[in-house]
């Protein structure tokens, strides 16, 4: 068998392990990212130089989802990483 050397997971798979490395139990979450920007003169030798950007992922994390988002880039937290706490039963006293 080959030895593999990438592997690639979808934004939601992504999104799901976060949450439950949060150990989050409720709510509607997706994806969050912070950029950093950064513009210069780049090239492969001085005479070649031209303007251009450098953009670069400092943090992903979560945020939490609001009315207005998305169906398709959020996951409920309640659904894929439920509490493992169940509610107290009530005894009858007899």
């Amino acid at each position: 068998m080959p030895e593999i050397n990438q592997l690639f997971f979808a934004h939601k798979e992504v999104l799901q392990l976060l949450i439950q490395k949060a150990g989050l139990h409720e709510g509607k979450w997706m994806l969050a990212a912070n950029f950093g920007f950064t513009a210069g003169n780049f090239g492969p030798v001085t005479e070649q130089l031209a303007p251009g950007a450098i953009v670069s992922i400092l943090a992903i994390g979560l945020q939490r989802a609001t009315a207005e988002t998305p169906e398709a880039i959020t996951l409920d937290a309640s659904v894929i990483n439920p509490s493992n706490l169940r509610p107290a039963v009530k005894r009858r006293k007899v």
